[in-house]
């Protein structure tokens, strides 16, 4: 079988999926099902789909593309606020987007003009992570001037934290973005459809808060592939933290020194070299490099522990000798899975049998 390769379990994304679905929905709260990490795979927008989420998200017009050419019917959010170059293409496979600045909103509003639609917009709201987002003072005054434009409807508003700068979307900060949606609605007189709180990294605060206010949606992914919430990297009760495994092949196994000899300095990609010297140890090598995947998102099997790559090889030590061929099968974290997803040496393989609920 082909190697590297991503061995993704259906069924227990499917458990997982529907878990967190059903723990929300007793809040309060629907899912957009996350397909960003998968590259808008089918496979999983469909398993996704039949677990209850409300709608799809992708940070990609291109996987939002290639998921309605593959016939997979939902309401899609473009979740990364669109590039000017692809508003036509924006409007024509997304139902809704995120979006920060009025003149893409505007270019959004021509283009859907243009192609006889309507499309929902969502405006981002900063509070504290510092990745994207409208200034809470200025909300106001773009909502009045969203609010004029034709061929648009202000689906609601929302929040990202915890992504770049690690800012957790807490009590205070959902309470937050709760009043503001309400100052919206009574300033101008409207319903908003919408109020995203976040992502996978909202769960702590959704599952344990006394009150959500009207946070009504959360935009997951990463819950739900790997079973681990992103604040602390800690498992889910009750989910599957081994739904996607990365195998790769044996290419080499000898007995080697564990300190390299000669004159040192920085490794390919800016390391330096390992210090301590453990004497002769079994060193590995598999068919798995920094152009595949993130090795320090990768988990090795018992018996082995990673300790350096390049481009192509990554260098184990294991506790004892493995033919060429053998597979080792790897734990991947949302680093490890997102570029192991996008390299095109790295194979997908969906396995879909029934696992029993956990």
């Amino acid at each position: 079988m082909t190697a590297p390769r991503l061995e993704i379990d259906l069924a227990k994304i499917d458990h997982n999926a529907r878990t967190l679905v059903g723990r929300l929905a007793a809040r309060g709260i629907s899912v957009t099902g996350v397909t960003k990490a998968t590259l808008g795979s089918p496979e999983f927008a469909r398993t996704l789909k039949g677990a209850g989420v409300t709608g799809l998200g992708d940070s990609r017009i291109e996987n939002i593309e290639a998921m309605r050419a593959a016939g997979v019917t939902a309401t899609m959010t473009l979740l990364r606020s669109p590039m000017p170059s692809q508003v036509g293409r924006v409007v024509a496979s997304a139902d809704v987007s995120l979006n920060t600045e009025l003149d893409v909103i505007a270019m959004l509003s021509d283009a859907a003009g243009r192609l006889g639609l309507t499309h929902r917009v969502v405006l981002m709201v900063e509070l504290g992570d510092l990745r994207e987002g409208i200034m809470p003072g200025d909300l106001e005054d773009v909502v009045r001037r969203v609010l004029r434009l034709p061929d648009l409807t202000l689906a609601g508003i929302g929040t990202n934290l915890a992504c770049r700068s690690g800012v957790a979307p807490d009590a205070e900060k959902m309470g937050e973005l709760s009043a503001l949606a309400g100052d919206i609605e009574a300033t101008f007189g409207i319903h908003l459809e919408t109020v995203s709180g976040g992502s996978s990294a909202n769960l702590d605060w959704a599952l344990g808060s006394a009150d959500v206010g009207r946070i009504n949606d959360l935009r997951l992914g990463e819950a739900i592939l790997l079973g681990r919430e992103p604040l602390h990297r800690q498992p889910i009760d009750g989910l599957h933290t081994d739904a996607i495994a990365l195998v790769a092949e044996v290419i080499e196994s000898k007995a080697k020194p564990s300190m390299p000899w000669g004159r040192t300095a920085q490794t390919a990609f800016g390391d330096t070299p390992p210090a301590a010297d453990r004497g002769l140890v079994v060193q590995t090598i598999v068919a798995l490099g920094h152009q595949d995947v993130d090795p320090a998102g990768l988990t090795p099997p018992p018996g082995t522990n990673i300790m350096g790559a390049s481009s192509d090889h990554l260098v184990l030590e294991s506790d004892h000798r493995m033919m060429s061929g053998a597979e080792l099968s790897f734990q991947v974290n949302y680093s490890a899975l997102v570029r192991a997803m996008t390299s095109p040496f790295v194979a997908r393989r969906f396995v879909t049998a029934p696992h029993r609920s956990r």
